[in-house]
């Protein structure tokens, strides 16, 4: 009886841990960009430019064409330009994008949920996170969270010793989408914290998220679906243009 009294306080313990973490988590395996229905695809003029263009892209099936959705609008990137994620950059790259380089990441990134001040609305279907003043995105990679938003309160394992404390950021943060670089696997010092969230202005770079203004992020919010597996396709447009065909992106104007 001991043994199983004990048993079933381990377990019930492992159960609250878990049931802590409210932040969704990416699956643990990446579904490839190949099994995309909707992109958002950001171009910049070269590598260290921060302001470029993000347009809309769906198609139905698999094999069918990607097709524009509404018109293109302008963004702005880190204050150091693009930088190569590593795991999409060619085999001949050896510099990559990390932790406060002051770059966004250039590559293919899934799309995995959206995050606000305001409470989720009813109509919306996917995974959302509300900021609430506990809310942060940890960057110290040294933590088990590096790389995760959670609830200081509630995540149970408090070992970071610097975070973003989102619903501080105010305006910046009140509506975004956590783009999924460095998370299949995290690893440690390659980056963390990277969004689509409102800018500051159309002049301000970013530390190496992805903005626009507040009408095309709740444009992005309202049209993307994590069933038909939503991308980021960020990359300098000679890049863009050289890797299009062997990736099958979309056709640009």
């Amino acid at each position: 009886m001991q043994i199983l009294a004990a048993f079933g306080i381990l377990l019930a313990l492992g159960i609250g841990i878990a049931a802590q973490v409210k932040t969704p988590e990416p699956p643990a395996v990446k579904r490839p960009f190949a099994e995309s229905l909707q992109a958002v695809v950001v171009t910049t003029p070269d590598w260290p430019t921060v302001k470029g263009t993000a347009r809309l892209f769906e198609r139905k099936t698999l094999r069918a064409k990607w097709t524009a959705v509404g018109d293109e609008f302008p963004i702005v990137v880190g204050r150091s330009g693009l930088g190569w994620a590593i795991e999409s950059a060619p085999e001949a790259v050896k510099d990559f994008k990390k932790e406060g380089d002051g770059k966004a990441p250039a590559g293919l990134f899934p799309l995995t949920f959206a995050f606000g001040s305001a409470p989720k609305p009813e109509k919306l279907g996917y995974p959302y996170t509300k900021l609430e003043s506990s809310t942060e995105c940890v960057d110290d990679a040294a933590s088990t969270h590096y790389n995760r938003i959670v609830d200081r309160f509630e995540v149970g394992n408090f070992d970071w010793k610097s975070s973003e404390k989102m619903l501080a950021v105010g305006e910046e943060y009140a509506l975004g989408v956590f783009v999924a670089y460095n998370s299949y696997p995290v690893r440690r010092g390659d980056g963390s914290c990277i969004f689509l969230h409102v800018w500051k202005d159309a002049e301000t770079p970013t530390s190496g998220c992805t903005a626009m203004e507040r009408r095309n992020v709740e444009r992005i919010v309202s049209w993307f679906d994590t069933a038909r597996n939503p991308y980021l396709v960020q990359l300098p447009a000679a890049e863009y243009k050289k890797l299009r065909k062997k990736w099958n992106l979309p056709k640009l104007k």
